[in-house]
């Protein structure tokens, strides 16, 4: 089978501008849009520690719930495979990013910590297992240089519990 490609395009507008551009390194905001044809827009900003608005998403978020999401869909889609019934996820996620001196940096690890509820006649060493799987084909844990680490926690649902 052949390769597959995708593509993902998405718009990124620097809202900003308070009148003088970046005439100063203080006189400008860090407000931008995300946006996609036909999806709602996302306000972004840096983080707050940059001279950003806490209100918004920055990039650092959005990286950590983008391995977050992608694990967890991996995971629902093995688990529907092998007959486990999920029945609630929540994940807990952090990353930690280390800023150097010079004011380069980089994220060095983003931990994820899954909470899944899987129905009374679930296997729940299996459940736990696909969590490793899940890992392994996630497409944005995969692409990114520093450790994605899952501790996750399987839960079962009471007997007669949706």
């Amino acid at each position: 089978m052949a390769d597959k490609q995708h593509r993902y395009a998405v718009t990124v507008t620097w809202t900003g501008n308070t009148g003088t551009g970046t005439s100063s390194y203080r006189g400008y905001d860090r407000a931008h849009t995300l946006s996609v044809p036909g999806k709602p827009t996302i306000a972004g900003s840096s983080d707050p520690s940059f001279r950003g608005d806490s209100a918004c998403w920055n990039p650092e978020e959005l990286l950590v719930a983008s391995l977050s999401a992608c694990h967890k869909l991996w995971y629902l889609g093995l688990c529907a495979q092998a007959g486990i019934v999920v029945t609630a996820y929540e994940d807990a996620a952090e990353g930690s990013m280390t800023e150097e001196a010079g004011g380069v940096g980089q994220f060095t690890a983003v931990t994820l910590r899954p909470r899944v509820t899987i129905a009374a006649g679930s296997d729940a060493a299996r459940a736990l297992t696909l969590h490793r799987e899940a890992h392994a084909f996630c497409f944005i844990a995969r692409s990114v240089n520093f450790s994605v680490i899952a501790e996750p926690t399987i839960l079962r649902a009471e007997t007669g519990a949706a």
